[in-house]
């Protein structure tokens, strides 16, 4: 995994971004892009950095819904729009996992999560993160709820890039994720980890650290699960991984905060 493949094109990087924004989000980027599950493996680098932009996004949509609605109303608003900003692309990675673990083996349940129909077990999942979300965002003060909505969608994004240099592909040389997997590189992983990191240093310290470093523990427990599972991780998997680490941030400064320690 993480070969270089051969050289870049001039001018990659800024089409690797935009390849990246448009995977992420739903922001229409004008310019040129590189498309395809392997590019965007060799962009993934850009991950992180965009996870930061789009919690800037989330704070300042959080400080103006304050201003106007009580905090539980705001928090779910804020959920909503946090799922909107990304075309909700993760979730559904999510469902297809937690349905994929009701099939006997894992060809079937690689079965299972092909398939685009969303069965009990992904149903309950979803609602059982959204609410988790909203709940732990509507207990925060302003100033911790904008600190973890700052951080919680960079360690999401960081989490595809630590999961395709630590786990193997369930369909090697085949699928968008063992594609996308076989494409990140070392120093993407490392790049991006630094980046969160810091972030997370300057966000809150020490606590910063410990709410980034939560939701990455949780998330890669939850995918070595899935790839155990499955004989390997998927698209979807790595998907997963992000809404779990997203979801992990948020909990821990929920903890942190009930326990008088942030």
């Amino acid at each position: 995994m993480g070969s270089l493949g051969a050289p870049r094109p001039r001018g990659f990087a800024i089409r690797g971004l935009i390849t990246a924004i448009r995977f992420l989000t739903i922001v229409p980027v004008p310019g040129p892009a590189v498309e395809g599950p392997e590019n965007l493996g060799r962009a993934a680098g850009w991950f992180p950095l965009i996870g930061l932009a789009l919690g800037v996004v989330l704070t300042l949509v959080d400080r103006l819904l304050s201003l106007i609605f009580p905090p539980t109303v705001s928090a779910l608003l804020v959920v909503l729009s946090w799922k909107l900003l990304t075309g909700g692309i993760h979730l559904d990675g999510l469902a297809d996992s937690l349905d994929g673990l009701t099939g006997k083996n894992s060809a079937e349940r690689l079965a299972i999560m092909r398939d685009s129909r969303i069965g009990v077990f992904g149903a309950l999942g979803l609602i059982l993160l959204l609410l988790l979300a909203l709940v732990a965002l509507a207990g925060l003060p302003s100033s911790l709820r904008a600190q973890a909505l700052l951080l919680a969608p960079a360690v999401g994004r960081v989490m595809p890039l630590l999961l395709a240099r630590t786990c193997e592909p369930a369909t090697p040389g085949r699928g968008s994720g063992a594609a996308f997997m076989e494409r990140v590189t070392s120093r993407a992983l490392v790049v991006g980890g630094v980046l969160v990191a810091v972030a997370s240093g300057v966000i809150r310290w020490p606590w910063g650290l410990v709410a980034a470093g939560s939701g990455l523990s949780v998330s890669w427990a939850l995918a070595r699960f899935f790839s155990v599972k499955l004989g390997g991780l998927s698209g979807d998997g790595l998907g997963a991984g992000v809404e779990v680490a997203e979801l992990g941030v948020l909990l821990a400064f929920a903890s942190l905060h009930h326990l008088g320690l942030s």
